[in-house]
């Protein structure tokens, strides 16, 4: 999963993109990078690394211009390595820089296309790059030295046609503007909008609504699945669909977990999608539970904070705050090995006695999904003093394999594997464990939006919208994930083993 942004303004962008970068933080942790035009020229920094560390007050000063891309990343595949941290550029046509965020299912098949049809190299493993080649491709096949609205809408709809799976991506086009576009499913969200200044109207895309409102830009609407939204330098806008048979169905793990709940995506309020999730999910626990001793309900923050809280004004119990969190931490989550996930919660969380000890305590997650972290919770839960320690999902079982940029794809990685409730529950320690049902996730995240009928649930029931999943495909991304933590390892032992010679 990754953040992206794209601005045009009338003013120097840097400001402004490092800020909409800082409120997309918790998209991706792992590297942050931004270019900016000026001058007939590209400035460039990027790095691994958190958004604040990334950016020093010389690199601001570095990024000048009235126009740019951000994006922050956190990697699904290729590796972890700063070389791929995004935007990535291409010298030709014109340069072309890109952020995507999302995952290319037919990556490979386009990389042999890549060096063999369109005659281009590629430098890492990123799928990104893939994307980025491909519209740089599709771009120079219009031959013209300028380029206007027509020759770019036409390259995507060309992208469209080769590239499958999810992309919500932004583009800069050297001296020309800059062009948002989505997937023809729109699994990964993004939005645009505009504020007014007294030197003329400027324009963001970006991932989430909420990096355009701290900004203090007006939310104009999404990019629908297909379209393509063209800013150009000089400030016009133009719109397309350039998609053949668009259809909607965002990622539903948006809602879930990913997003911040002061954002809208589809114009679906992510927050009032998790307070209906905790209603629906307190209406199961009194079907299931109808004499439930419940004394006290918990969230584990921050996600399943709201979720958590509705849960408790209809079950008619206490709510109260029974963990701290440490805001200094990542999100366990989307750490990209299990031994830092393991290291980190009790790192980033304390549970306080005073709320635990001699009570009946239900914990709340927004999800399950390996069950390391709740695991750890549960017995953070007994130790502080809980008599018994329920637990309660706001999404169903996570089962299947992510493969539109969640860093999930092992099924055997995952609790639920195999396993029903109870063994689950008996798994993470819980004295019970309830999970959300999945008609009851979607029509909590569906009010909002008329024209979206379905979600891509596929993590929770294995059905796959660009419907070109296979489990031959599903081995194949495995065994590349099991080569990539391999590799690592080997990295770090060598690593060691320089510095232990160098002494």
């Amino acid at each position: 999963m990754c953040g992206i942004i794209g601005i045009v303004a009338k003013n120097n962008v840097n400001q402004d993109l490092y800020d909409g970068l800082t409120v997309l933080q918790h998209r991706g942790q792992d590297a942050a990078g931004i270019v900016t035009y000026d001058n007939k020229r590209l400035h460039l920094r990027k790095d691994n690394g958190l958004v604040k560390d990334v950016f020093s007050t010389n690199d601001m000063l570095r990024l000048e211009g009235n126009m740019g891309i951000g994006h922050v990343r956190y990697p699904t595949a290729g590796s972890s390595s700063s070389a791929e941290a995004q935007p990535l550029y291409v010298n030709s046509p014109y340069g072309i820089a890109l952020a995507h965020n999302g995952n290319l299912t037919n990556a490979q098949q386009l990389k042999e296309e890549i060096y063999n049809q369109d005659l281009r190299h590629l430098n890492t493993d990123s799928d990104s790059e893939v994307l980025l080649n491909v519209f740089a491709h599709e771009i120079q096949t219009s031959h013209k030295l300028r380029i206007n609205e027509d020759d770019v809408f036409n390259a995507i709809s060309a992208l469209h046609k080769r590239c499958q799976g999810a992309y919500a991506s932004v583009a800069m086009i050297t001296g020309y503007g800059i062009v948002g576009f989505r997937d023809p499913h729109g699994i990964r969200p993004v939005v645009y909008g505009k504020r007014d200044t007294n030197k003329g109207v400027e324009y963001s895309i970006a991932s989430e609504s909420v990096a355009l409102d701290v900004q203090g830009f007006e939310l104009i609407d999404d990019i629908k699945p297909g379209e393509a939204l063209i800013i150009t330098a000089e400030g016009e806008v133009f719109i397309h669909q350039c998609a053949e048979n668009p259809t909607y169905t965002p990622c539903i793990f948006e809602h879930v977990y990913f997003a911040r709940p002061d954002s809208l995506m589809d114009n679906i309020s992510v927050y009032k999608a998790r307070l209906r999730m905790g209603d629906k999910l307190a209406k199961k626990i009194l079907r299931t539970y109808p004499d439930h001793d419940i004394d006290v309900v918990m969230p584990i923050p921050d996600t399943s904070r709201s979720s958590a809280l509705e849960l408790a004004n209809v079950l008619g119990v206490r709510y109260r705050e029974g963990f701290i969190k440490n805001r200094y931490i990542g999100r366990t989550f989307i750490m990209p090995g299990q031994k830092q996930r393991k290291s980190s919660v009790k790192k980033k969380l304390n549970a306080m006695e005073l709320e635990f000890k001699g009570r009946n305590v239900l914990l709340v997650d927004d999800s399950i999904v390996r069950g390391t972290t709740s695991t750890q919770i549960v017995k953070m839960a007994r130790e502080a003093g809980a008599k018994k320690v329920y637990f309660a999902s706001a999404s169903p079982a996570v089962k299947h394999p992510n493969v539109y940029g969640i860093d999930m794809p092992s099924a055997e990685e995952f609790v639920a594997h195999q396993r029903s409730s109870a063994e689950i529950a008996k798994e993470i320690g819980a004295d019970w464990l309830i999970y959300q049902d999945l008609e009851d996730l979607i029509h909590s995240c569906l009010r909002g939006n008329k024209n979206i009928t379905q979600f891509d649930c596929s993590v929770f029931n294995g059905e796959y919208v660009t419907a070109d999943i296979d489990q031959n495909y599903l081995d194949q991304i495995n065994q590349r994930r099991n080569d990539n933590a391999m590799q690592a390892s080997l990295d770090r032992e060598n690593e060691i083993l320089d510095i232990h010679n160098s002494k």
